[in-house]
């Protein structure tokens, strides 16, 4: 049995809202070519996705409210900011 197609725009907007900020926390730039700044990189996501599925975990299998967990992951997000040199499509830094 095939589910219905479900679109963004059709669900609450607390939802829309949790998934923005998943989005948000693991769309980060890839680092530069040096070591430091790729350890930065994977640092970074490791700790980024860690937050996102604590946040998710939060949701599905506690109850919590989806709403505040957006708002709690957006928060988490900015306190663990892009510290590294990002890299750049003209073949280098940034």
């Amino acid at each position: 049995m095939t589910e219905p197609a479900v679109y963004l725009d059709s669900l609450p907007e607390a939802a829309v809202a949790l998934l923005r900020a998943v989005q948000q926390a693991l769309d980060i730039p890839l680092p530069d070519m040096t070591d430091e700044d790729e350890r930065a990189y994977a640092t970074l996501l490791q700790r980024r996705s860690v937050d996102a599925r604590v946040i998710l975990a939060g949701v599905l299998h506690d109850g919590h409210n989806v709403g505040r967990a957006a708002e709690s992951l957006r928060a988490w997000t900015a306190e663990r900011p892009v510290t590294y040199t990002p890299w750049s499509d003209d073949g280098g830094a940034a």
